[in-house]
């Protein structure tokens, strides 16, 4: 963790993960005019914010996009917070973001389209590739399975959270053997609404909007395995997206407990109850 404190001690740097937590996924000329710093000096920073894994990037066409990656702040926290004071820590932040939504409605906020997280696990590209994709795995740390060949262009069937049987519309779209797993999400129903608990107002916003995809890279590092998950086609201001940002953090840092530690991540509302 001594890389993420060194990059965070500059307040430059800081600046640029302000900058990209106000509106992810931008490019380096972006930043640089946003800023008023020099190409050069946003590149060397954006670098060492890169070699921190605080901040992850995406091709898209000839650009490359930048994007604040949360992985290495929930490692701090799963080491220097307990799961009970995190959940409190979380009220407190939920208060602060309401009192705060008046300002934020006319200063501007997050028109990020995607959601893009990277993080770096011990283990193989056969093993995680596995915990994508087998039931056994999936149920542990995500409380579902999905029924497919995982052959482009197949349905998927999500079963769990409500969720159940296939959609003609949830489909895999990729299918690369320990490197590249794409598919688009799941079909918002009303049981799914009911389990996670969604108010009829954001089930039916969440309803309206159009279906977004999910992907996962898988890169073999040494002994450990990066794996950057690309969550987008979003429309600016998407209920969805800002739904499973908390989630997907969450989500994947008990995929990673699972496959170094075999337990995933105990559930914090179990144990407050």
């Amino acid at each position: 963790m001594d890389e993420v404190f060194k990059a965070l001690a500059d307040s430059s740097r800081r600046r640029l993960l302000d900058s990209l937590n106000a509106r992810n996924g931008q490019s380096l000329r972006e930043l640089c005019s946003e800023l008023d710093m020099a190409r050069q000096s946003v590149s060397k920073h954006l670098a060492l914010l890169e070699e921190a894994n605080l901040v992850t990037t995406v091709r898209r066409g000839r650009e490359k996009l930048h994007y604040l990656n949360a992985e290495p702040i929930n490692a701090i926290a799963d080491r220097w917070i307990s799961r009970y004071d995190r959940a409190r820590a979380h009220a407190l932040a939920d208060l602060k973001h309401a009192l705060e939504s008046t300002t934020m409605s006319t200063t501007g906020s997050n028109d990020s389209t995607a959601f893009v997280y990277t993080t770096y696990i011990k283990t193989t590209p056969e093993k995680l590739w596995q915990a994508l994709t087998d039931p056994a795995f999936t149920r542990r740390y995500w409380g579902l399975e999905f029924v497919t060949d995982w052959k482009p262009g197949s349905v998927m069937a999500w079963e769990g959270h409500g969720l159940t049987g296939p959609d003609p519309e949830q489909v895999v779209l990729e299918c690369d053997p320990y490197r590249k797993l794409s598919y688009t999400w799941h079909t918002f129903t009303p049981g799914f609404a009911k389990a996670v608990e969604v108010d009829d107002e954001a089930f039916a916003k969440i309803s309206a909007e159009k279906r977004s995809k999910v992907s996962f890279d898988i890169e073999p590092q040494g002994e450990t395995v990066k794996l950057t998950v690309v969550h987008d086609g979003f429309e600016p201001g998407s209920t969805v997206l800002a739904m499973i940002h908390d989630g997907w953090a969450a989500l994947l840092s008990s995929l990673k407990t699972l496959l170094e530690t075999g337990e995933e991540l105990p559930d914090p509302a179990k144990q407050d109850a």
